[in-house]
């Protein structure tokens, strides 16, 4: 068993230029760079006033090209504007798309968002399959170099014997996606390690995953409880982008507060 205060003494400890454990890769591809983070928000939990500036400064640390959000909420009867917008906002110069399975023009809307500061050639999104667990994907077309770039955001089924649900809605996804050639990254927050049989179409040989197995120990934070897991991925398609470096992000308190109850992960990868 991890002793839960050795895990946060030591994601305490990791590098601030990392903001947390990371791994490093050796390339000598010479192609455009995409730098890339994916987090889950955690909706208005906890002290949403007291967060929200560590996790602008988490995103903005790594300072990313495009930003995946999972648990994005925007809330009329509290006064909460959407979140991934505030967010946006405070970093200054991303584009924003947002989806959820609640109707266009609710009060209250909850779900999934890209932010991006490189041009959006194409955005769209689905309800994803099985229709009753209420998960979407979203996908934003940018523009890295003058090569097009297919960028899918997503959050999959949580119960732990779920596998076949995960399988079905990446098999979903996978067959709503495009195919005109376009390389793929796909991230989000699977609620699943990369062992999950649920998994198997993106932890084979066509993607690589910015966290190999073994690299972190976790992207659930155990200050809020959760077992140590890394269920939070960033994969890219192997023939189609080199792994520059790859991080949990953050995963230090301040103040005794964290970003999250997740951490995030960031990626830098280039285009072959």
């Amino acid at each position: 068993m991890i002793d839960r205060r050795s895990l946060l003494a030591g994601l305490a400890a990791a590098p601030l230029t990392a903001c947390a454990t990371g791994t490093g890769f050796v390339t000598g591809v010479e192609g455009p760079s995409l730098t890339l983070v994916t987090f889950n928000i955690w909706h208005n939990q906890g002290d949403w006033a007291a967060r929200l500036p560590l996790l602008i400064a988490a995103i903005r640390a790594d300072n990313p090209d495009v930003i995946a959000l999972q648990e994005v909420l925007e809330d009329a009867a509290v006064g909460l504007p959407n979140q991934a917008r505030t967010i946006a906002d405070a970093l200054g110069g991303y584009e924003m798309h947002f989806v959820s399975t609640d109707a266009e023009g609710a009060p209250r809307r909850y779900g999934n968002a890209i932010l991006s500061r490189l041009p959006v050639l194409a955005h769209d999104w689905k309800k994803l399959e099985p229709l009753d667990d209420y998960r979407t994907a979203i996908r934003a077309r940018v523009d890295v170099g003058g090569r097009a770039v297919d960028i899918v955001n997503t959050h999959l089924a949580w119960q732990a014997d779920a596998q076949a649900v995960r399988a079905r809605q990446i098999a979903d996804l996978m067959a709503w996606l495009p195919r005109d050639g376009t390389p793929l990254i796909a991230m989000g927050d699977f609620n699943a390690v990369q062992e999950d049989t649920g998994l198997a179409v993106l932890t084979g040989e066509r993607f690589f995953s910015a966290l190999p197995p073994g690299s972190a120990p976790t992207t659930l934070n155990p200050a809020k409880n959760h077992p140590p897991r890394v269920i939070d991925h960033i994969f890219a398609e192997t023939a189609r982008f080199a792994p520059v470096r790859g991080a949990v992000i953050g995963s230090a308190p301040s103040g005794g507060e964290y970003p999250s109850d997740h951490f995030g992960v960031a990626a830098t990868v280039r285009l072959r």
